[in-house]
């Protein structure tokens, strides 16, 4: 059984940063784009970083774009997301996902974490 198990949300303030993790087991890690996505309370999904299986290509959106960094650990089944310079429009619950895909930025996950709040007060 695969499961996805985010954490490391929270509150922080405007400019301030946090570091999410997702915990993957069940599957075979290193074989699979690993992605966030966020969305916030009456707007659709959005896609916020993605990288390969090998950790050797990322792709982010031009809202987190040098703000956002994704990175794996292979070994221990884990991918990050450093956000910093957080605004409180990246206020959202955040998700990972697993899945493949040739293109980062069209990923569509297998497979889905449960999310974790980020609430980013001004």
């Amino acid at each position: 059984q695969v499961q996805l198990v985010e954490s490391g949300g929270g509150l922080v303030q405007a400019g301030g940063s946090l570091r999410l993790s997702c915990a993957a087991s069940g599957l075979t890690f290193s074989t699979y784009v690993m992605g966030w996505f966020r969305q916030a309370p009456g707007k659709e999904r959005e896609f916020v970083a993605a990288i390969s299986w090998s950790g050797g290509r990322t792709s982010y959106p031009d809202s987190v774009k040098g703000r956002f960094t994704i990175s794996r650990d292979n070994a221990k089944n884990m991918v990050y997301l450093q956000m910093n310079s957080l605004k409180p429009e990246d206020t959202a619950v955040y998700r990972c996902g697993a899945g493949r895909t040739v293109e980062l930025s069209t990923l569509n996950p297998d497979y889905w974490g449960q999310g974790t709040q980020v609430t980013v007060s001004s």
